[in-house]
């Protein structure tokens, strides 16, 4: 067996084990904790060790401006998906997709298995990746949430320099981004991993040694298969999908990457599963017309499938970034990811076809 099966069958069965401890996880405070612990302790440790341990250059910070980039691209490409399943724009569905679609969240979806199949390096970079994406959910999406929520609701009282103020001290009290502007400060001082007390070190060492564990055990217990809006769901996961590997196809292309860790790192982070943040602006706003006892079809967002994408997400973008990097090379050509986007495109829009079809059969046949 190689390694990499049997590194990918490890990684299933922890996800395995997961959904057998689901009964014993009852209560959603319990995986929450689980959860925190994992964003606050093993996976800031994690990066704070690939940091310290690789060289970082100049060259390296032009990657979260990457990141942004394709953050905004993906934004740009969301309203070819409301075309293709008819979906009108400025409905609560539309705009609750427009939020969702273009976020990542990579730190439970691909962070894991980027230092287990791509090591170190390839986690640092990743890391230095997510600062852009964090710009993005956390600053652009709150003031487009905002803008909706502005024009669905005539709201006049919002302030929202003091709400970007309170983004921008949340953001940068996270652990992940501290640790990672602490390892910056380190660098840039010729402070490097080895260089670090014995005691500090064993401490970030057994820290970091928890995260892969726990996440695939958190995935198994998160996985919801909750009914509702599914199709909808499985057609828009496929659709961001297939369209996030052409446009990444189009990155690599266009930036002449070579190396064939950093082509999987530009296709494995972008299909990272969609982020909370998004889903954390839409309550907020959600709230306020609960408060107003605004009528559901009437609001800005559709808080029900902002949640049912986020629960299907985690696991659909897990499976495909697993598959991707145990397939070794195969991905890391332009022709077979632009083939794959193609195909996921195409998955994504069959419900919808045949649900046209089978509604025109009716009609003719009545």
């Amino acid at each position: 067996m190689s390694d990499a099966l049997q590194k990918t069958i490890t990684l299933l069965l922890l996800i395995a084990l997961g959904l057998l401890l689901k009964s014993k996880f009852k209560n959603k405070d319990q995986t929450n904790g689980i959860k925190e612990i994992i964003l606050s302790v093993a996976l800031p440790s994690t990066i704070f060790i690939s940091l310290m341990k690789i060289d970082i250059d100049s060259s390296m910070f032009v990657i979260p401006l990457v990141t942004l980039i394709f953050n905004f691209l993906m934004f740009f490409s969301a309203p070819l998906a409301f075309a293709l399943f008819g979906i009108e724009k400025n409905s609560p569905t539309g705009r609750t997709l427009m939020m969702l679609i273009p976020s990542l969240a990579p730190g439970l979806s691909c962070f894991p298995f980027i230092a287990e199949f791509l090591g170190e390096k390839s986690l640092a970079i990743a890391a230095l990746a997510d600062v852009g994406n964090k710009f993005f959910v956390l600053i652009s999406l709150y003031i487009l949430a905002m803008n909706m929520f502005l024009k669905n609701s005539d709201d006049k009282e919002t302030k929202m320099g003091g709400k970007l103020k309170s983004l921008f001290a949340s953001m940068f009290q996270e652990p992940i981004n501290l640790l990672i502007f602490i390892a910056i400060i380190l660098l840039s001082l010729g402070i490097n991993y080895s260089k670090l007390p014995p005691l500090v070190v064993d401490i970030f060492d057994k820290t970091s040694a928890m995260m892969t564990p726990l996440v695939l055990l958190f995935i198994g217990l998160a996985v919801q298969l909750k009914e509702g809006k599914k199709r909808i769901v499985a057609s828009i996961l496929f659709f961001r999908a297939g369209i996030t590997m052409l446009i990444s196809a189009g990155m690599i292309y266009v930036l002449n990457i070579n190396d064939q860790n950093m082509v999987l790192l530009a296709i494995v982070i972008p299909l990272s599963a969609a982020s909370f943040w998004p889903l954390a602006h839409i309550s907020a706003f959600n709230l306020r017309e609960d408060a107003k006892g605004m009528a559901k079809e009437k609001r800005t967002f559709d808080l029900e499938l902002a949640v049912l994408l986020l629960a299907f997400s985690l696991p659909f973008s897990t499976i495909l970034i697993l598959a991707i990097l145990s397939s070794g090379s195969f991905f890391a050509h332009t022709s077979t990811l632009i083939t794959a986007g193609l195909i996921l495109i195409c998955l994504g829009a069959v419900p919808n076809v045949l649900s046209k079809v089978f509604v025109k059969v009716s009609k003719a046949s009545s």
